[in-house]
């Protein structure tokens, strides 16, 4: 039971303590003044102020309540490392015996878990959403099992008690490391870009400086090998071969006597991308559709085109002299002998031979195409006539021979079977839907894959490989209906958006493809094929183990399956003669870039209330009581705060002086100050 007084006025205490002014001022003026009877007036005053103020008395029935004590262990990647697992399970049983001694207290045990993604050790998050589920006054102290490692010690916390930190690991702990510095998510391909690395020894490193040796693997290839120093930044110097996603992997052998090696490798992925894709135009006979390649190559900033149009030409007698027709004569020799390596792709667009580009030249396309070139040929009836550039040294090259014949009716352009898998006909909106086309070349003894066919379903679009390059043969000129919206138009710029880029090797069209989407430890597997079945995919685990997975049809060409990965690091997938690579998260994650145990990041958060850091190989400190602002830590103890909480049961409240008996003392001492005073 506890007694205690209480103030419950009857006026405000402006009110009162203004009367109380005027009435201490009119017992002094009655002291200046020698009045006999002062004191017992201020008694009476005394009596009346005391009734104003409405004292109440308040009895509580109260039951005492527990202190709360917050454990939070540290149970992330980091902890496993060496004996720190040992250390976590002697201190969790010593400190839970030490705890169940402590008479009045319970414990609140918070379990880290590592971060989703790259969020590492989230310790404090997870002791503000403890502190949020307890009433703080009863909380008499937070302890923390961890290393030190806390990657949201930076987190505003405002803490009701001391909170302690008992230090995992050993102090002769080290650990190398390797870090990646700068690496860009892009680069150019071909063009050297550079990635500055650092190998960093951490912790009571046996010997300073030094050299390590450090193996870079490009996609999954045999390692390249560069002997570095330690604790110095170096650039190294790379060079993409192809476009899309590259996955590069730096690791450094694992020293003996090192915490982990863990974080003795790092992965990087770049994309690369081409800086400006070269293409020539060759044009012969102005057309109605001569200005379609050139718009849709022109609408690309990315592209850098040269247009060769034939305007004049040389049967063309009417007498204007040739130096008049130019002011400058077109670079032929430099473009089709000297420079032509230099050009991504080029295009016949409805070009016949005329006598302008000897022989030679198109003889060095050919060789162009062979040695890893892309020629597009757009064919008109030019074509099929006697001057067709079949019948020349590009048929060497060309995947069909025309027929001589040239189909002037109306066609519906289609995809064929085949076209429905491959990744540049696949999935072209509205195919029943598409306007029909006018004049078609007929083609015999088409080479390669047939994806699009026309008139009497014979073939329209033949694509090929010939030597290291690539060709492609659209055997009409009236793809520029399309555009025109002719009976309702059609594709026309995706599909020959599409076909430009396959022929530039872009990775995303490639036919026969093996590649994996990563989302944090799941992999989406892909695979395109134009073969009719899929084997299993072979996955190959960073530790080096393997899982077949089957793989499910979801579209013509194309089958995928899911993968949960059981570690960060780097992949390696393989279905018949396809291989890949994939990386999920960073080959060291963030609960191993730094593994020496340390206090410094929760020094600050410890501070203001005054806790300790201990280190676990030294032994469980004591729990002593300290009162709140004294210091809550000491060599082998750390202090925990009495909070003394209750519970309230019953209160009970009643008036101190009845309003009838301070009438009656006031009354009693103003008739005996009248009565002293009278007799004098």
């Amino acid at each position: 039971m506890t007694q205690t007084i209480l103030f419950d006025p009857l006026l405000p205490w402006s009110v009162i303590w203004a009367i109380g002014g005027v009435t201490l001022a009119a017992l002094l003026l009655g002291v200046w003044k020698g009045l006999s009877g002062w004191a017992l007036r201020a008694l009476a005053a005394l009596v009346l102020l005391a009734a104003l103020s409405g004292p109440v008395h308040q009895s509580e029935d109260r039951a005492p309540l527990s202190d709360i004590v917050i454990v939070a262990e540290d149970q992330t990647a980091s902890q496993q490392l060496r004996d720190r697992p040992g250390q976590m399970a002697g201190a969790r049983s010593q400190l839970k015996a030490a705890l169940a001694a402590r008479p009045g207290t319970e414990v609140r045990w918070v379990t880290v878990a590592d971060g989703e993604g790259a969020e590492g050790t989230r310790l404090m998050t997870a002791v503000t959403q403890a502190l949020a589920d307890e009433p703080r006054a009863r909380v008499a102290g937070i302890i923390a099992l961890s290393d030190g490692q806390v990657h949201d010690a930076d987190l505003p916390v405002h803490l009701p008690a001391p909170m302690h930190l008992l230090l995992t690991g050993r102090e002769d702990d080290w650990d190398r490391r390797l870090i990646v510095r700068n690496a860009p998510g892009f680069a150019i391909i071909g063009e050297p870009v550079k990635l500055t690395l650092r190998i960093e020894d951490q912790g009571a490193v046996p010997s300073e400086g030094g050299f390590a040796e450090l193996a870079v693997s490009v996609a999954g290839g045999p390692p390249q090998r560069f002997t570095l120093p330690v604790g110095v930044d170096f650039e190294l110097p790379m060079v993409l071969q192809h476009g899309g996603r590259n996955v590069i992997q730096f690791s450094v052998p694992e020293e003996p006597g090192e915490l982990t090696a863990r974080n003795n490798a790092a992965l990087v992925q770049i994309n690369g991308v081409r800086d400006r894709l070269r293409v020539l135009l060759v044009s012969g006979e102005p057309h109605a559709g001569g200005r379609t390649w050139r718009n849709l190559l022109k609408s690309d900033s990315a592209v850098d085109l040269v247009h060769f149009t034939i305007l004049r030409p040389p049967e063309k007698q009417d007498g204007v002299p040739v130096e008049e027709l130019s002011l400058i004569a077109f670079p032929t020799r430099e473009l089709f002998l000297e420079k032509i390596e230099d050009f991504d792709l080029i295009i016949f667009d409805r070009y016949k031979r005329r006598g302008i580009l000897p022989a030679v030249y198109l003889d060095n396309v050919a060789n162009y195409a062979m040695n890893g070139g892309a020629v597009l040929v757009a064919a008109g009836p030019d074509f099929a006539s006697a001057d067709s550039i079949y019948r020349s040294p590009l048929s060497l090259i060309l995947p069909a021979e025309p027929s001589a014949r040239v189909l002037e009716q109306a066609f519906r352009p289609a995809i064929t079977d085949l076209g429905q898998q491959h990744p540049v006909t696949s999935g072209l909106e509205g195919e029943t839907d598409w306007g029909r086309w006018l004049r078609q070349i007929e083609l015999r003894a088409p080479e390669g894959h047939v994806l699009m066919s026309g008139a009497g379903e014979r073939p329209l679009l033949v694509l090929n490989r010939v030597g290291e390059g690539r060709v492609a043969l659209l055997a009409s000129d009236h793809a520029w209906l399309w555009s025109r919206g002719y009976e309702g138009g059609g594709p026309q710029l995706e599909l020959l958006r599409r076909l430009a880029h396959w022929m530039m090797k872009e990775p995303e069209l490639e036919e026969e493809a093996l590649w994996a989407e990563a989302s944090g430890q799941q992999m989406r597997i892909l695979r395109r094929s134009l073969s009719h079945r899929i084997g299993p995919v072979t996955v190959t685990n960073p530790d080096g183990s393997t899982v077949e997975l089957a793989l499910r049809q979801t579209a013509p060409g194309l089958w995928e399956a899911r993968y949960e990965g059981p570690e960060q690091g780097l992949y390696r997938l393989q279905e018949g003669q396809a291989n890949a690579v994939a990386g999920l998260g960073p080959a060291a994650p963030k609960e191993f870039e730094e593994t020496i145990a340390t206090d410094t990041l929760l020094a600050p958060v410890l501070a203001p209330l005054r806790g300790g850091v201990l280190r676990l190989e030294d032994g469980l400190p004591v729990l002593r009581n300290v009162r709140a602002g004294r210091p809550a830590s000491g060599r082998g103890w750390i202090g925990l705060t009495p909070r003394d909480a209750y519970e309230t049961l019953s209160v009970s409240q009643g008036p101190l002086l009845p309003g009838w008996l301070a009438l009656l003392l006031a009354s009693f001492f103003i008739v005996a100050a009248w009565l002293r005073e009278g007799q004098r």
